[in-house]
């Protein structure tokens, strides 16, 4: 989006992780479910340690859990049960539960082991290396603490309980329990997904240096465990529950083919690659326990209401400055309410949408200010919201000497591109596909984010491409003639052909999530949809979007619901209008984000306070669940909060007259 009316009037202005829920597997024909439980700390009287920070819950507590999944007969399985059903030899039992541990806490022995034999079930605990390494007579850094090392176990503990058959020892890394420098400005994140960064140096780890220290750290807790348990770990169990495709491989090549998150995603019997737990958290009781036993397949959905900002305004040549902006944008989002930021994550200070420069380390385009990691980890953290990286698909400005400069799309007949229009390199270049995806998998490797938001340019017109780069697809792949002339006369031919296009800009996108999906593998998707896509089904030809398309590739379509750029004659009319239709196709309203307007592009002017809460209430008057709007004035103030908080917040309570 560009924060300009341009051409044909569609374009817009431009240490506690997350606790998740759990996935379902089902064996090869079995039909059987296994859930897989994450326990900490366990002790007779958690509370009187004050000054350990351990999740931990009460031995009766874990009794009773243990007592009702007897009951109510659960099978405790154990990694050789799982390698069997994957490899097709045996199913897993009906309600079979996969019980884990999670930092090696004294609690395993003392408190869990004696109540493992008592109910026959097995159990996987992890251990940190550093942590069993540490002399008895001195302390562990646990997080920023110093801790008693006598609060974990010692190896003859562990081998006393590997050698009774009902634990298995899993790696949770040598020393990757804690976080690294992760920017310039001094943000720490978790240390198995984070380019290190050295203030020394003022560089980031290169690639081999982060796969080296990765693979390092896991070999030598393998080696680790290997020699003090006489066998080698084949779980690994992500550190705060962080990890990529990247460290997936890692842990397969250094023989750990299982590994454990805390996803919420389903996974096949047949893929335990990246295995999801349920969180079992501190001093979680009975009744807790069996709501989230009864629910684990109902991960709770959330409504989506979304800030768009701009990191533009955040920028600032003056490092000082740059930071009391960025402080006035946190105050901002919070005080909102809001749950998700699509935070702009590419440099566009004229305002037209196309790329000038990008806010992260990237090997092609230059980086205005490392920055967006820093404003996207103080949106996580210190207000909670999700983030979710806002680039262009094709709009990349590039030099003149660029090899990619031309490879541009292409009209017929050939025409001038429009003053302030998009400049979009061809989707049929192989070149400009690998040139985007290294963008995007640049962006994953130097930068915190939870979800990609697909910028608006991603449209071909009714006219559009005439490159030479599409012609032979055309002809060549579609088997259609490489002349546009002739696809337009004929109906059929077009409407085809338009559908292709459709298809072909999503699957473009798609290789674009995949990149990024190397290191962050959870990240969700969005991309912007022009509203005349839904209000006029011509207008499918004219942009090469479609609803249906957009439902099917991505989890949220974020429709660029503006009644003034629409140049509606009766925006509420208009926005009621949208809604319905979007209603009578099946599903989608739960995967749509309607995007209101909070500026008149065409005056230039802001859209009052007052008219936007009302455009708010209207869409859920009218069965919108996901809404948010564009641009966020948080320097001005604009729009009020006391006027739009009402109405976006999920956490709003009116005060009582």
């Amino acid at each position: 989006m560009s924060r300009q009316n341009k051409s044909a009037g569609y374009r817009i202005a431009g240490c506690h992780w997350p606790i998740l829920f759990l996935l379902l597997m089902v064996a090869p024909g079995a039909g059987a479910e296994l859930i897989v439980l994450s326990y900490h700390e366990v002790d007779h009287a958690p509370e009187r340690r004050k000054d350990f920070k351990a999740m931990s819950m009460d031995t009766s507590e874990l009794a009773k859990q243990f007592s009702w999944l007897k009951e109510h007969g659960y099978v405790s399985v154990n990694i050789d049960d799982l390698l069997a059903a994957r490899r097709g030899e045996r199913p897993l039992p009906d309600k079979a539960v996969l019980l884990t541990f999670d930092d090696g806490y004294r609690g395993m022995y003392k408190q869990v082991y004696p109540l493992l034999r008592a109910f026959g079930f097995y159990a996987v605990i992890a251990v940190v290396g550093r942590w069993q390494e540490t002399p008895l007579a001195e302390k562990v850094l646990y997080g920023s603490d110093l801790v008693p090392r006598d609060y974990f176990l010692r190896w003859a503990e562990i081998r006393e309980m590997v050698d009774s058959g009902r634990v298995e020892v899993a790696s949770h890394s040598y020393d990757l329990h804690h976080g690294v420098l992760a920017n310039p400005q001094g943000n720490s994140q978790p240390a198995a997904v984070t380019r290190r960064y050295s203030v020394k140096t003022g560089q980031y780890e290169s690639d081999e240096q982060y796969r080296q220290r990765i693979r390092s750290d896991l070999q030598r807790n393998s080696d680790l465990i290997a020699r003090k348990t006489g066998t080698r770990p084949r779980v690994m169990v992500w550190p705060y529950g962080a990890y990529s495709q990247t460290t997936i491989d890692i842990a397969r090549e250094v023989g750990m083919p299982i590994t454990l998150t805390l996803d919420s995603k389903k996974v096949d019997i047949g893929n335990l690659g990246s295995v999801g737990r349920l969180l079992i958290g501190h001093g979680t009781n009975l009744e807790n326990f069996v709501w989230q036993i009864n629910n684990h397949n109902k991960p709770p959905v959330e409504p989506v209401r979304v800030m768009h900002l701009d990191l533009d305004y955040v920028y600032d040549a003056n490092p000082r400055q740059q930071e009391k902006n960025l402080d006035r944008l946190l105050d901002r989002v919070k005080a909102m309410g809001v749950n998700t930021v699509y935070l702009q994550a590419f440099a566009d200070p004229d305002g037209d949408g196309n790329a000038d420069a990008l806010y992260f380390p990237n090997r092609h385009l230059p980086m205005r200010a490392d920055l967006f990691n820093r404003v996207a980890w103080q949106l996580y953290t210190r207000v909670g919201v999700k983030v979710y990286a806002w680039l262009p698909v094709l709009a990349y400005d590039l030099p003149p000497d660029h090899p990619l400069a031309d490879a541009r799309v292409a009209a017929w007949p050939s025409r001038k591109p429009e003053a302030g229009s998009y400049r979009r390199l061809s989707p049929f270049n192989g070149q400009a596909l690998r040139f985007v995806g290294d963008i995007y998998e640049d962006l994953a490797k130097h930068a915190y984010f939870e979800g990609l938001v697909f910028h608006d340019d991603a449209y071909l017109s009714d006219f559009e491409d005439a490159s030479q780069w599409a012609l032979p697809v055309y002809r060549q792949q579609w088997k259609m003639p490489a002349d546009i002339k002739t696809i337009r006369d004929d109906p059929e031919l077009f409407r085809r052909w338009s559908l292709r296009k459709t298809e072909a800009l999503a699957q473009w996108t798609d290789a674009l999530t995949e990149r990024a999906r190397l290191y962050r593998s959870r990240i969700k998707t969005a991309r912007n949809m022009y509203a005349a896509v839904v209000m006029n089904p011509d207008a499918e030809t004219w942009f090469a979007q479609s609803m249906e398309v957009f439902l099917k590739h991505y989890d949220y379509t974020a429709v660029m619901a503006m009644p003034y750029m629409e140049k509606a004659k009766n925006p509420n009319a208009w926005l009621k209008k949208l809604v319905s239709r979007i209603a009578a196709i099946p599903g989608a309203l739960d995967k749509t984000v309607f995007e209101l307007q909070s500026v008149d592009w065409r005056s230039g002017t802001p859209v009052d306070a007052k008219t936007l809460a009302e455009q708010m209430r209207l869409l859920q008057r009218n069965g919108a669940l996901n809404y948010g709007y564009y641009p966020d004035d948080f320097i001005a103030g604009r729009p009020a909060v006391e006027w739009i908080r009402p109405e976006i917040s999920l956490k709003f309570i009116p005060k009582e007259k």
